[in-house]
C-alpha cells in the first residue's frame, strides 16, 4: 500500500511514453488505422495499459482494462464530430517524473501522463491540439453566421415575392438553393482532415 501511495505521489503509476514513427506499426492502434482512407498516425502515447493515438482525422484510444490483461476496448473520436477543447499542459514539479496533457473531446475528458524527459515532443502535441481547437471553434462561428444569413435572405425573398410567382415554385427554388448553399458552407467550415496542422507542429 505504501509503495502504491509513493508511486502515485511521484506520478509513476502509469506514465506514458511517446512512441516514435518507426515503431507505430508495432502498436495495437496501428491495426485500427484506416489506411484505405489516407489516415495517418502523427502522435502516439503508450502506457502500461493504454494507447493514445492522434491521426490526421481522429483520436483513437486503445483502452486496456489493466496492465496485465489482454482485453482492449477501442474508442474512436473523429475531430469533425468531437470538438477538441480545454487543452492544458501541466509541467512537472520538483519530485514529479511526469508531465500531463489534458483535453476534452465532446463530453469526454482525457488526462494523459507522460515522462517529463519527453516534454519537447509533448509541447508539439499541445500546440497542434490548441490550434485545432481554435480552428474548429472559429469554423463553428462562421458556419452559424452563414446559416443565419441564409435564413434572413430567405425571409426577405419570401416577403418580397411577386404576385405572379407561384408559392410552390418559389419554395422549390429556395429549398434547392438553400440545400446547395448550406452543403457548400458545411464543406468549407466543417474540416475533417487536420494532417496539415500536425505536419506543421509535430517535429518527430
Amino acid at each position: 500500500m505504501l509503495k502504491k501511495f509513493a508511486s502515485d505521489a511521484l506520478g509513476l503509476s502509469d506514465i506514458g511514453k511517446i512512441i516514435g514513427p518507426e515503431d507505430f506499426d508495432k502498436t495495437d492502434a496501428d491495426d485500427y488505422i484506416r489506411h484505405e482512407d489516407n489516415e495517418k498516425i502523427y502522435f502516439l502515447i503508450k502506457t502500461k495499459a493504454d494507447e493514445y493515438c492522434f491521426t490526421n482525422i481522429a483520436f483513437i484510444h486503445v483502452d486496456g482494462a489493466n496492465a496485465v490483461s489482454s482485453k482492449r476496448v477501442l474508442k474512436r473520436y473523429p475531430y469533425s464530430q468531437y470538438q477538441i477543447s480545454n487543452v492544458l499542459l501541466e509541467t512537472a514539479g520538483r519530485v514529479d517524473l511526469d508531465i500531463e496533457i489534458k483535453f476534452t473531446l465532446g463530453n469526454q475528458t482525457y488526462n494523459i501522463d507522460v515522462d517529463k524527459k519527453q516534454i519537447d515532443k509533448l509541447n508539439d502535441l499541445y500546440k497542434a491540439l490548441v490550434y485545432i481547437s481554435e480552428v474548429v471553434h472559429e469554423n463553428s462561428i462562421k458556419y452559424d453566421t452563414a446559416v443565419k444569413s441564409l435564413e434572413k435572405a430567405v425571409a426577405i425573398l419570401q416577403n418580397s415575392r411577386p404576385s405572379e410567382v407561384q408559392l410552390a415554385d418559389q419554395y422549390k427554388q429556395l429549398t434547392e438553393f438553400g440545400f446547395s448553399w448550406l452543403s457548400s458552407a458545411r464543406e468549407q467550415y466543417h474540416e475533417k482532415d487536420f494532417g496539415a496542422v500536425f505536419e506543421k507542429y509535430i517535429n518527430n
